[in-house]
């Protein structure tokens, strides 16, 4: 029996260590090494505590189990991960195919919407940034040209003024996009939605005059039950060992063969 824990007791007390370090669950997968940094800093801001892992899809970022719903609701907030946006040159990129004047034309107007997203989400307190377009066309000979027009979605923080910061957004969106320059604000539509504040509570677990977070009482846990288990197998291997006493009274000293 006792040669039986001696050999056991480093498994268990490694079976017992990685259980208590909490289940990792992969909260975005197949990010860019900006985005997993931005989400991993974020979330260190609230005391999650979050590990980046690399792979063949790219970059993910995992937090314990626990934290999930923190986690996202912190990140919803933030307006992480950033929407994956597409360039003027990869949707425009040689592919052998011969597109009809239509599809280029739609190609070139996603492209243009997704160029205009871009400069507007690097402005501190951005969010989010949709950007809607129509370009000048004649839909039939004859016809007059219909003119272009483009509507501005912005979700914004607390941080960012939307009345002073429109006038620029404004003169941006005409300039980048044809045909606008100079028209009026009939247009070229542009509409500020604040982002909902997200206020992060974190639930405190009693332990007797403690309070404690749930990632906290989870560690002090498994220390205590690691803790209480090597001992009781610590005095299962005095209560065997030879010459100790036991419930039956004191063990016989062996006696020579044939005596």
């Amino acid at each position: 029996m006792k040669n039986f824990l001696l050999k056991w007791l480093p498994l268990l007390s490694l079976m017992l260590l990685l259980t208590g370090c909490g289940d990792k669950t992969v909260l975005y997968s197949g990010l860019a090494e900006n985005d997993a940094n931005d989400i991993v800093a974020e979330l260190n801001q609230h005391q999650i505590a979050a590990e980046k892992l690399i792979d063949k899809s790219g970059i993910s970022v995992s937090v314990d189990a626990e934290n999930i719903q923190r986690s996202v609701k912190i990140l919803d907030s933030a307006g992480l991960p950033r929407k994956a946006r597409t360039n003027l040159g990869e949707v425009f990129q040689k592919s052998g195919v011969i597109s009809s004047p239509m599809e280029e034309r739609a190609r070139y107007i996603y492209a243009l919407s997704q160029e205009v997203e871009s400069t507007l989400a690097q402005i501190d307190g951005v969010v989010v940034a949709r950007v809607h377009v129509v370009l000048p066309e004649r839909l039939a000979p004859g016809e007059p040209m219909q003119p272009a027009s483009a509507s501005v979605f912005i979700k914004y923080h607390n941080n960012l003024d939307p009345d002073s910061i429109e006038p620029r957004i404004r003169q941006m969106v005409a300039t980048s996009i044809p045909g606008l320059a100079g028209k009026t604000s009939k247009d070229l539509a542009i509409v500020f939605v604040p982002a909902q504040t997200y206020e992060d509570r974190i639930e405190v677990v009693k332990m007797g005059p403690f309070q404690l977070t749930p990632g906290e009482y989870s560690t002090v846990k498994w220390v205590f039950s690691l803790f209480a288990i090597m001992l009781m197998i610590a005095f299962g291997i005095m209560f065997l060992k030879p010459g100790k006493k036991l419930k039956a009274g004191k063990t016989k000293p062996a006696t020579a063969a044939g005596k």
